[in-house]
């Protein structure tokens, strides 16, 4: 391997050459206490900025292998990369035409997710974005050596001034995370919501903390404590399984809390307001999305016999309603395993949340059967539902618990919410459903999964909200995605589907089984920009596919 100082020489002897002698770095460059290795250099200055990583060897870590379990050591590494990142932005500054001397590290969100970015192992590597500079398509060698130069003496210092107090905050919050978490069923609840959180966030497109915001304090009757590794003993809020309604006027903090209990499936970082906010791991959130595509789900436990004889055992549209999507969503979430749904009135259709009597008795022939009809169905089956509620009060009769919002503040409305049903009873029936809720196994055939354009592969991510995929661009709005690195990730994984699917193994086993390996796919990429998602996200990803195609593998019915 070649010396560092070698490289800054090499860039010196650069300067107006053409673009492609950049492609002398490629390898690795020993500098003092590190190696800098150039993964992928880019071919124009227009073009992606090139992939470095920077390893420190396993002698060099002793003081900062503080994590007990894996948990610990993802938040490790992400903490790693977060000072990284945090250290290169007093790299000075590079003109020059496109990226150059754009310095980038794959860190978006306060989540602590599994990054490509970061591994930990024998030793340290930490990968990250340069864009090399240049004037047109002529290397700037000199401001690149001015760079290099500087980057030298960030890495150099990186690891001795690493702030270990902060390291050690980062990782015991993760860890504490992952114990309250772990314990949340066995306590018989679905999530908890730490004293003192602050919910609310800046703004609808920022995850910062809303500066001001009322502490969020738990209602007595709900109020749960939990012995945590490092914190000892956190108290806060235990939302119970079963079906619980979050209610209360407008602007009162209903959805602000529901959006906590979502993101809550991740760790926070410390000082987000969120951090002790902890959700089980398989919760997922579901809502009407008019327009998207539904390829081969058993609708028949929420829709069902259609006008004209037609058949929603193997329900397939480019095109589904707000109910007919809403109710695909879940079918699509309890196939994958989910033990909690999340649903916000606002965002789902009303004719599949509820059919009062009125409607009851003027409507003879329905072809929906309302969610209010499956509560029973989905506690049987041990999934809890998690439902914002303004405006449908039939839910009352129902509700295991309800916890009412005045002033961003929340309390205990159960037994007054049982009194307000019996005073006020609806005359609504509750009906036998006609069939069962089950849901039949899907697996998808191997083209489903085609990432060329033509003679290319085509896999991009587009912000949170699209994906680049072959020929189509799939909508990703509706999934609880918190960086475009997750967004990247699923191009990747679906590029793994097309590999392992074989049209007989179900997408629950398909998913997991991509996602096994998923430190290997990640550090096997060159591209850092790729973090953490789990099955549910993968399959609903997945499920939004317009070329997906599928064979159901159980139940004739």
């Amino acid at each position: 391997m070649r010396r560092y100082a070698d490289l800054l020489d090499l860039l010196r002897t650069l300067e107006g050459r053409p673009y492609p002698a950049y492609k002398d770095l490629k390898g690795s460059w020993v500098g003092e206490g590190f190696v800098l290795r150039f993964v992928h250099v880019q071919g124009d200055p227009f073009a992606t900025p090139s992939v470095l990583e920077v390893r420190y060897p396993k002698e060099a870590l002793g003081p900062y292998r503080v994590y007990a379990n894996e948990a610990g050591r993802v938040a490790a590494e992400d903490f790693l990369l977060r000072s990284l990142k945090a250290r290169l932005k007093a790299l000075p500054h590079v003109g020059g035409s496109g990226a150059s001397g754009r310095v980038s590290v794959a860190v978006e969100s306060p989540k602590v997710l599994k990054r490509a970015g970061a591994h930990l192992g024998e030793g340290l590597s930490l990968r990250f974005r340069v864009g090399l500079p240049a004037a047109g398509r002529r290397i700037l060698g000199r401001e690149a050596e001015r760079l290099f130069r500087a980057l030298g003496e960030a890495l150099r210092g990186f690891l001795p001034e690493l702030d270990r107090k902060a390291l050690l905050a980062h990782v015991h919050q993760a860890e504490d995370h992952r114990a309250i978490q772990e314990a949340l069923k066995a306590r018989g609840l679905v999530a908890f919501v730490g004293e003192g959180s602050v919910l609310p966030r800046e703004s609808g497109v920022s995850q910062a903390p809303l500066k001001g915001a009322i502490p969020f304090e738990s209602p007595p009757s709900l109020r749960v404590a939990f012995r945590t590794p490092h914190r000892g003993e956190v108290f806060g809020m235990g939302l119970p399984e079963g079906l619980t309604l979050i209610t209360g006027g407008g602007f009162h903090g209903k959805t602000t809390l529901l959006e906590a209990l979502v993101h809550g499936v991740f760790p926070h970082v410390p000082g987000d307001g969120r951090e002790w906010v902890v959700t089980r791991r398989g919760a997922q959130r579901v809502q009407s999305e008019d327009g998207r595509s539904v390829v081969g789900v058993d609708l028949r436990p929420f829709v069902h016999d259609l006008p004209l004889g037609q058949d929603t055992r193997f329900f397939t549209t480019e095109d589904a309603s707000g109910s007919t999507s809403l109710a695909a969503g879940i079918l699509e979430a309890l196939e994958m395993g989910a033990e909690v749904l999340f649903l916000d009135e606002d965002t789902s259709a009303t004719n599949l949340l509820v059919r009062d009597a009125r409607m009851q008795a003027l409507v003879r022939r329905e072809t929906l059967t309302p969610l209010l009809d499956r509560v029973g169905d989905l506690k049987a089956l041990g999934v809890s539902l998690v439902l914002v509620v303004g405006g449908v009060g039939d839910y009352l009769e129902l509700a295991d618990t309800v916890v009412l919002m005045e002033g961003y503040r929340p309390r205990e409305a159960t037994l007054e919410a049982r009194e307000v049903a019996r005073a006020h009873p609806t005359g609504r029936v509750f009906g036998e459903p006609r069939y069962p809720l089950r849901v039949v196994p899907r697996a998808p055939l191997p083209e489903s999964f085609d990432p060329r354009r033509g003679r290319k592969e085509r896999v991009k991510g587009r912000g949170l909200r699209e994906l680049l995929f072959g020929e189509e661009v799939v909508d990703l709005s509706a999934l609880d995605l918190f960086e475009e690195a997750q967004v990247r990730a699923l191009g990747a994984l679906f590029k793994r589907l097309q590999a392992l699917s074989d049209g007989k193994t179900p997408l629950k086993a398909l998913a997991e089984r991509a996602l096994s390996g998923v430190e290997d796919l990640f550090f096997l990429e060159e591209a850092p920009e790729l973090a953490e998602v789990r099955p549910l996200e993968l399959a609903a990803a997945v499920n939004r596919l317009r070329s997906l195609e599928v064979r159901q593998v159980s139940g004739e019915g």
